[in-house]
């Protein structure tokens, strides 16, 4: 049986390591060659959330400077990273909400129990 408070934690940090991984690959989306990394959110061995991190290999745009060279820039993409972000702050609010909530409701069982 999953600890009641095991779950809003495990969620905290799943959705910590996915504000954390956006906001790297928008700091990098300006490094050239800079692959972005994919969190996914994916179940445990004890049913709790866990963070899956994966490369994105695929190629980004390649500009040609004005000497002849050609230089392929970051794959990332703001416009998928920015929601991605937006998502990931509202996780956590409702993680942190559901932790607030237990923790009242046990300060309401104690404050009874007195």
């Amino acid at each position: 049986m999953i600890n009641p408070i095991s779950a809003p934690l495990a969620g905290l940090q799943v959705f910590t390591g996915k504000l954390q991984n956006t906001a790297n690959n928008i700091a990098n989306s300006n490094t050239d060659s800079y692959k972005t990394k994919q969190a996914a959110i994916v179940e445990n061995s004890v049913g709790l959330p866990s963070l899956n991190i994966t490369v994105d290999n695929l190629p980004g745009p390649r500009v040609q400077e004005s000497d002849g060279l050609i230089r392929e820039t970051s794959n990332a993409d703001l416009s998928r990273e920015i929601p991605s972000m937006v998502v990931a702050k509202r996780g956590y609010e409702a993680n942190l909400k559901v932790l607030e909530t237990h923790c009242d409701m046990l300060k309401s069982l104690l404050d009874v129990t007195a």
